[in-house]
């Protein structure tokens, strides 16, 4: 029996490319957006290629929704095997500027989205197992400026990673993450307006965001769920174009005794640097 897999946020981009090298990996998939035309759209093209695919248009940044369509894939499919929580947006603005709702809606798509369609979906994987990826970015690794809303929330996934990855793996469920860097309809603006930055001053164009494709990422996600390693869980993986790289879990940098040692630490080590 075919496994199924959820792709949150599939319609475009990163989530589109995953459902559909998924559907030709003899998934069947559940193509998830808000707009029921860009559904359909990605639902036929992965039916033409042989796979098999079914549509649910949800936000996946209301609990009611979400509920309602693991309710849905459940009972069309009986079982569900893979979570990729791919949905996102972007409202980017400096702190001070930032509006409450352009924090809230960034933050409830990235992260509470991800908690709504993680806890709906493990009463169903605890009878078999399975696996769930989920998407963060450097900006939740490194901070990026401009970006407080999207940050926090990438940062969540890191944490909501390493948690659950140890608290599901008695159920034969592994829990990872993914730092894609791929040039999609929410990265191109960006990509774009940092190349003219440096083409102005003419300044070569940084390798850092010189990024790979879409399918890059797709290719990775496919790969990884076909490893059968029950302890390949609770890892943070950077993907752009060919290269992986995975990260590692803060660590601490030094401990001292008391307050004073600390900062004279603190002040010789800035000192060196």
């Amino acid at each position: 029996m075919k496994k199924v897999a959820i792709v949150t946020g599939s319609t475009r981009g990163i989530g589109r490319s995953i459902a559909v090298h998924l559907g030709q990996s003899d998934y069947q998939i559940v193509v998830n957006g808000t707009k029921q035309e860009l559904v359909d759209e990605v639902v036929r093209d992965i039916d033409r290629a042989g796979g098999d695919a079914k549509g649910y248009v949800g936000n996946i940044a209301d609990p009611i929704a979400v509920t309602k369509m693991v309710d849905a894939v459940m009972a069309q499919f009986g079982r569900i095997d893979v979570l990729v929580h791919n949905a996102g947006n972007l409202h980017d603005q400096k702190c001070i500027k930032m509006t409450d709702e352009e924090w809230r809606s960034v933050v409830n798509v990235h992260l509470n989205g991800a908690f709504y369609s993680i806890q709906r979906v493990l009463p169903h994987m605890q009878v078999s197992g399975g696996d769930i990826l989920l998407m963060t970015s450097t900006a939740g690794l490194g901070g990026s400026i401009g970006q407080v809303n999207y940050s926090a929330a990438k940062a969540g996934i890191l944490g909501m990673t390493w948690t659950l990855a140890a608290e599901l793996k008695r159920d034969n469920i592994r829990v990872n993450a993914i730092s894609p860097a791929a040039l999609t309809d929410m990265t191109r603006p960006v990509i774009e307006h940092v190349k003219n930055k440096y083409a102005s001053k003419n300044e070569p164009f940084p390798d850092f965001w010189k990024v790979g494709e879409a399918d890059d990422v797709a290719r990775f996600v496919v790969a990884l769920l076909a490893q059968q390693d029950p302890d390949l869980t609770g890892e943070i993986f950077g993907v752009n174009g060919s290269k992986v790289t995975k990260w590692e879990k803060p660590v601490a940098a030094y401990s001292e005794n008391s307050i004073d040692e600390f900062f004279t630490t603190w002040h010789s080590r800035k000192g060196s640097k």
